[in-house]
């Protein structure tokens, strides 16, 4: 609710000046530390522009008086026969009190609902990470563990099947994850 003044537009996958400059201000202020801190406007754009399947760019904006609407929230977002898949989501750290992270996962579902969709794909989880703990706290959460979906029931449960000694990137460990062709 502390969101809903928010306004919705999705749009082709074309990155803007205006995004690149939220997702800085994003990663420097929650994930300095991460894997995409360096990333320059060009690989932004790669990431935005360069997909093979149907991907949206969600903006969400504030509200404001004239043509001019503030940036609060972005999310690239694919879209497949039984779902949406949120790639990678940011927003204004100024307006974290709004719970955007939240927001914009509810609001996910609310736009599966309405396209007839069963699924929210979360993108990929790591057990114990920090970063990504928050994916835990939705209901009706499935994991694809051991080659099947599964509940994800106790978060703490479950480890990371890495190798103790590996040293590998976590995009190139995602890579070699092996994923269903579909959900039967």
């Amino acid at each position: 609710k502390r969101a809903e003044a928010l306004r919705r537009n999705a749009t082709s996958p074309w990155a803007t000046e205006d995004q690149f400059t939220l997702f800085r201000r994003y990663l420097d202020q929650r994930h300095a530390d991460g894997g995409m801190a360096d990333m320059d406007i060009f690989e932004f754009a790669a990431m935005i522009e360069e997909t093979p399947i149907k991907s949206r760019v969600i903006e969400y904006t504030k509200p404001a008086e004239g043509r001019n609407r503030t940036l609060a929230a972005v999310c690239l977002t694919d879209v497949f026969d039984d779902g949406l898949s949120m790639v990678y989501s940011f927003y204004d750290p100024d307006l974290a009190s709004l719970s955007l992270g939240t927001y914009l996962i509810l609001d996910h579902v609310a736009i599966a609902r309405e396209a007839g969709l069963p699924y929210v794909y979360l993108g990929y989880w790591v057990p114990g990470s920090r970063k990504m703990g928050y994916k835990a706290g939705f209901s009706a959460l499935e994991i694809f563990k051991n080659g099947a979906w599964e509940q994800i029931g106790d978060p703490e449960q479950h480890d990371a099947d890495l190798h103790p000694l590996s040293v590998d990137p976590i995009a190139e460990q995602v890579a070699r994850i092996s994923l269903p062709d579909s959900r039967s």
